[in-house]
């Protein structure tokens, strides 16, 4: 029985999963924010090339 619990607290304490979980939120965190950042950049491009297409001289 002894052993047994020995077992459980020893569990308990091992934090390799928790560190892993860790890592895997940071990553997650990175991913939406270079996604999100990539969408503001195509936006803006987009407003910039169709400005500049604006400007250009219309050809038959």
């Amino acid at each position: 029985m002894q052993k047994t619990l020995d077992l459980i607290r020893a569990f308990a304490r091992e934090e390799d999963g928790v560190t892993a979980i860790e890592y895997g939120l940071l990553a997650a965190l990175i991913a939406v924010a270079i996604i999100a950042g990539a969408g503001l950049v195509g936006t803006n491009l987009n407003g910039m090339f169709n400005a500049i297409a604006g400007k250009l001289p219309q050809t038959a």
